[in-house]
């Protein structure tokens, strides 16, 4: 006689296909749409971690009814994802709140790279920023700061130098930093030029992108900058590869101090 199919067999398989489905096509689109994102930004490691999140859910996917198995690995998974989740809201949270009295001696506009010789739109929407608070106090330095890398014709504060000129900004109230290629040298050196320039105390406000305040505030206190912030926003598509290699840039100060 023979015996029936297990019905709970069946049941197992249909339940696996979904989420086999899901995670294939959510690795194709977060590696499709980070392929596309390199038209309007720079490559950098942010890129490189969503091609390979990208690649690591359609090999899970593929691989799921086997690895769905693995009780341990996919425990480790679910607790790695919940936590970055956590960490990515904080850091959002965090970087929307403003602190800035409008009465600081000096704005630092970090950069965030440039396409030849023009900036980017996350540079941009942090230079719009600064020229709204120059606005509200026109008596403030804006330091703009940032070396020239990789697929760039000029430095980085050249360009923002030139994009804040042409929004009106005097050019004897811009003061260029052009040696920075990370935050750390963003902060440390734009806080050399101030000492020089203004002396001790003076206060600043820092602008950059909600995703990238918290670690900024984080090393302009270990450098001894008295500091205030003001955000820019962070267009939909950029969110998961700024806040994915954030977390990360974020962990290292905690374990590297910088």
């Amino acid at each position: 006689m023979k015996k029936r199919p297990s019905p709970p067999k069946r049941r197992n398989a249909r339940q696996t296909k979904l989420p086999k489905l899901l995670l294939i096509a959510s690795g194709s689109l977060i590696f499709l749409t980070t392929a596309a994102g390199l038209f309007f930004v720079n490559f950098n490691f942010g890129a490189v971690m969503l091609f390979g999140l990208g690649c690591c859910l359609i090999l899970y996917g593929s691989f799921f009814e086997k690895l769905v198995r693995l009780k341990w690995l996919n425990r480790i998974i679910f607790a790695g994802c919940a936590l970055a989740l956590i960490m990515m809201l904080s850091v959002g949270l965090y970087g929307k709140t403003d602190t800035a009295a409008y009465d600081e001696e000096a704005v630092v506009v970090l950069g965030a790279g440039i396409r030849g010789e023009l900036v980017s739109l996350t540079l941009a929407r942090r230079l719009d920023k600064a020229v709204e608070y120059y606005r509200k106090n026109p008596d403030a330095l804006i330091v703009v700061s940032g070396a020239q890398g990789p697929q760039e014709r000029i430095t980085e504060a050249l360009a923002m130098e030139r994009y804040l000129r042409s929004r009106g900004i005097p050019e004897e109230r811009i003061v260029k930093e052009e040696a920075a290629t990370n935050t750390y040298e963003n902060l440390s050196f734009s806080k050399a030029i101030l000492d020089g320039l203004l002396g001790a105390p003076y206060r600043v406000v820092i602008v950059t992108n909600e995703f990238h305040m918290y670690r900024t505030m984080m090393l302009a206190k270990k450098l001894g900058f008295d500091a205030a912030r003001v955000h820019s926003d962070t267009m939909w598509y950029e969110i998961p590869r700024n806040y994915l290699r954030e977390c990360v840039a974020i962990c290292k100060v905690w374990v590297l101090g910088k």
